[in-house]
């Protein structure tokens, strides 16, 4: 053997030999991160594969090569110009609206889209029939959307009414440029022919109506400055411009988000995998002490030592990341299926190189930095122990390295996380929590340790001593098994009780004596036989609330033109050209209190004192005493800020962000709302069906059908979280099956010395129970504390509502990780169980 320098094909060789016997053991290191790779490489995958449809299918979701839109009518200026370039135009008009099925008397809130021309130019209007997209623009015909279809019982050749008109149905839309199947959930799409939109009667003075543009150029290539001459024009009028670049940068911004959430839930799984190898490297070195100083007595260096057992959880790691890799490319063929209602594109599933690359990076060097930990104790490993190996095998000396590598560990995690975040701030946050959440996890099982050795039951049976005992025996597994079990169950348990508020803050709606319906769009003429038709029918009038909508012409003194100019203000160009909607009256809702100012209510000195939302007047960068001017449909009315309110938007009820105070609106052109409660489902029915009769314009918001839909949405989008949190509760399974199976020799002797003692194999498996049973109910507890905090924290400060608790879905989850503790553990456990005394003392004389 050569002792100067490394020898590098030596210790890789000495590694290959030490490793013949232990090879079941390091296969246990790789299980331990196989899916926390798993679920990184299935990720960016899905990501890779992501953003290269959207670049390819931008076209089909766009529809178009170019596109205009505003809500409000352009000038014929403006409709003169928008019809100057293009070689293939199309117009749309879009808005919500109540329509009416003859065929079975049903209503419904739907999206009118009145089109003209041969929109889409990329992609199609996927229907049933196929030519039914062609069919229904050339006469008074429509395309409805399936889920009319299968609600309502229609069929091709039934009539839908829209409006004053009867619209013949000339087929059924399956799929649309941009639609997903949460949008038409919520207000499923109807497609008639432009030319008719004027004659139903709905295009009224108030009615919110969204103006398209469509247009396709030859070869799709737009003329290189015609965007931004378009752009000049429409920012002047509010109207907005969209191409197929913009259209790739915003689907992609929108789905950064979720492959950024995936992909830190893959790495917090990565995280408790890396801990089970910490662990199990942990078990496997303080097995391996005497082998070490049998090597240091042969003239191995601390060094050389540490390198051959270094040598070998590299390689367990590298061959985990791959298993892992491999397994993630098959994983990620099952996303798009989970996330297809949140997909407005089709996902190929193909296997990407640069992801496959990324994930086994990230494992191997996650799994250096882990298990270096305890590694690191191997250099301080002396030939003397041969000797004393009863006395100095668990006395491993501190070593001031491992803080570097404490350092190291952190500072991957950040890094990762600022890769994925893009915001130094919230990766510091992710990383501060994750460490938190450790830390947490840690200190309560080492202070639990410790109680249960100052505080132990000395009063009770045998059994139950004896499970107890084994918390805190050597090689025990307390810690490794409470910090990854805890953090999956907190995980799940988060979701959980973050579904449960959004649930539990919507159904408000249904409870007795709160609003559930909710009629828009009521013409001033209309306002008073609309309330007596409430009324008729049985039904309160609880809300009536006029709106005037407007736009803002100064800001502190400011102009739109003046802002763009100088941008030192902080007041976004935005808030000049987006519609508000506000409202005029004398006092406070219930769902309003002063925040800052004084309520005005009526005018003081001439000054219009208005009051604005505080979240909305923070974001316009606007205080109490501030001069701000309106133009309400061209008439210009300046106002002072006189109050900031807080909002308690999850209230059923009308909120603005603006209120005036009365004696200054009232003449200015508005619609009206009002809001009631249904007693049942066929009130509603009966009451919708003779709004629409009546007062076709009016729509109708049925809030108990809204939560139907919302409780759709959320239980897909809690399947999607549950999914990807799944890899943080296996990989806590792992951990625990590996580090029961690392332990095996240890329990092994315990056994024997057991059973040695008099105890039978009942009494033996007994404890074994009683011991996973305590481990996973400290796990399960801890977690479920720990999101308590999580839920109260997004409750307060993310989602803005009522922190809660759902006791039963709690309990069970809790129930569940103890349960599954026990059987891994007993089962694990059971060839130890199952073998002769005599047969382990041979082993362990022969060993």
């Amino acid at each position: 053997m050569e002792k100067r320098g490394l020898n590098l094909k030596w210790l890789f060789r000495m590694a290959w030999r030490d490793s013949r016997r232990n090879r079941s053991r390091l296969l246990l290191f790789m299980s331990s991160i196989i899916l926390g790779i798993a679920a990184l490489v299935a990720v960016y995958s899905f990501g890779h594969n992501l953003k290269q449809d959207i670049d390819s299918q931008a076209a089909g979701l766009l529809g178009a090569d170019l596109v205009v839109s505003g809500n409000k009518e352009p000038s014929a200026d403006m409709q003169k110009y928008l019809s100057s370039f293009g070689d293939m135009r199309s117009r749309e008009l879009t808005f919500v609206s109540m329509v009416y099925f003859p065929s079975s008397k049903g209503t419904r809130l739907v999206q009118v889209r009145a089109l003209e021309g041969d929109f889409p130019y990329y992609g199609k209007l996927e229907t049933q029939p196929e030519n039914a997209a062609g069919i229904f623009k050339k006469a008074q015909m429509s395309l409805a959307d399936r889920t009319l279809m299968l609600q309502f019982g229609l069929r091709t050749g039934d009539s839908i009414k829209v409006g004053d008109l009867n619209f013949a149905v000339a087929g059924f839309l399956e799929k649309a440029p941009g639609q997903t199947g949460f949008s038409s959930g919520i207000a499923p799409a109807v497609y008639i022919p432009l030319k008719y939109a004027a004659a139903t009667g709905l295009l009224k003075r108030g009615s919110r109506i969204n103006y398209n543009y469509y247009y396709q150029f030859k070869n799709g290539i737009i003329p290189e400055k015609l965007p931004d001459q378009v752009r000049k024009r429409t920012d002047k009028d509010g109207m907005e411009l969209e191409t197929v670049e913009t259209q790739k940068q915003n689907t992609g911004r929108a789905f950064d988000d979720l492959t950024r959430f995936l992909s830190l839930v893959g790495f917090v799984a990565l995280l408790l995998g890396c801990v089970g190898v910490a662990s199990a490297v942990n078990i496997y070195v303080k097995e391996k002490l005497l082998s070490v100083a049998v090597l240091r007595c042969l003239g191995v260096t601390s060094v050389q030592a540490f390198l051959i057992y270094l040598i070998q959880i590299l390689a367990a790691g590298f061959i985990g990341s791959v298993a892992g890799a491999a397994l993630g490319t098959f994983v990620q063929q099952l996303l798009p299926l989970v996330l297809k209602d949140f997909l407005p594109i089709e996902v190929t599933t193909g296997v990407s190189i640069m992801a496959i690359g990324q994930g086994i990076s990230a494992g191997v060097i996650i799994t250096l930095l882990f298990a270096l930990l305890p590694l690191l104790s191997v250099r301080n490993i002396a030939p003397l122990i041969t000797l004393r190996a009863s006395y100095e095998q668990t006395d491993l000396r501190p070593d001031p390295l491992r803080w570097i590598v404490y350092l190291l560990i952190g500072g991957f995690i950040l890094l990762f996380s600022y890769f994925q975040l893009h915001i130094f701030t919230r990766a510091v946050y992710f990383t501060g929590g994750v460490i938190a959440a450790f830390l947490i996890l840690y200190a309560f099982a080492g202070g639990m340790i410790y109680l249960l050795r100052r505080f132990f039951p000395f009063s009770w049976g045998y059994v139950w001593r004896q499970g107890l005992a084994n918390l805190f025996r050597p090689n025990n597994q307390t810690v490794i098994l409470v910090v990854s079990l805890g953090l999956g169950t907190a995980f799940i348990c988060t979701m959980i009780l973050v579904q449960h508020m959004l649930m539990k803050q919507v159904t408000l709606s249904s409870s007795e004596n709160q609003p559930n319906m909710v009629l828009f769009d009521i013409q001033g003429s209309q306002k008073q036989a609309i309330a007596d038709l409430t009324r008729k029918s049985g039904l309160p009038v609880l809300q009536e609330v006029p709106i005037v909508t407007m736009r803002l012409e100064e800001i502190k003194g400011k102009t739109a033109a003046q802002v763009k100019k100088d941008s030192s203000s902080g007041i976004p160009v935005r808030a000049f050209s987006s519609e508000i909607r506000a409202t005029f009256r004398d006092s406070l809702t219930s769902a309003e209190k002063i925040a800052d100012g004084k309520w005005g209510g009526n005018n003081k000195d001439g000054a219009v004192y208005v009051s604005l939302e505080e979240n909305y007047a923070r974001r316009i960068h606007v205080k109490v005493g501030d001069p701000m001017v309106f133009n309400v449909q061209g008439a210009l009315v300046q106002t002072v800020v006189g109050s900031l309110r807080e909002v308690d938007w999850n209230r059923i009820q009308t909120n603005f962000r603006v209120v005036f105070p009365s004696g200054v609106l009232e003449k200015a052109p508005q619609f009206h709302v009002l809001i009631t409660r249904v007693p049942s489902a066929e009130a509603s029915v009966n009451f919708q069906r003779a709004v629409v009769t009546h007062f076709p314009n009016v729509s109708v918001i049925d809030l108990n059908l809204v939560l139907n839909i919302l409780d759709g949405i959320l239980s897909k989008i809690g399947f999607v979280i549950r999914f990807t949190a799944a890899f943080c509760i296996i990989t806590g399974v792992i951990v625990l099956i590996a580090s029961v199976l690392t332990s095996r020799y240890q329990r092994m002797k315990e056994n024997v010395l057991l059973r040695t003692l008099g105890a039978s194999t009942r009494q033996v498996l007994v404890i074994t129970s009683l011991e996973y049973f305590f481990l996973g109910a400290c796990a399960a507890a801890t977690g479920v504390v720990l999101s308590f905090a999580a839920s109260w924290a997004l409750a307060r400060y993310s989602l803005e509502t009522e922190f809660s608790i759902s006791v039963w879905p709690v309990l069970a989850l809790f129930v569940c990780v103890c349960i599954l503790t026990v059987l891994i553990g007993v089962l694990n456990s059971r060839t130890v169980l199952n073998r002769p005394p005599l047969e382990v003392l041979r082993k362990e004389i022969q060993g």
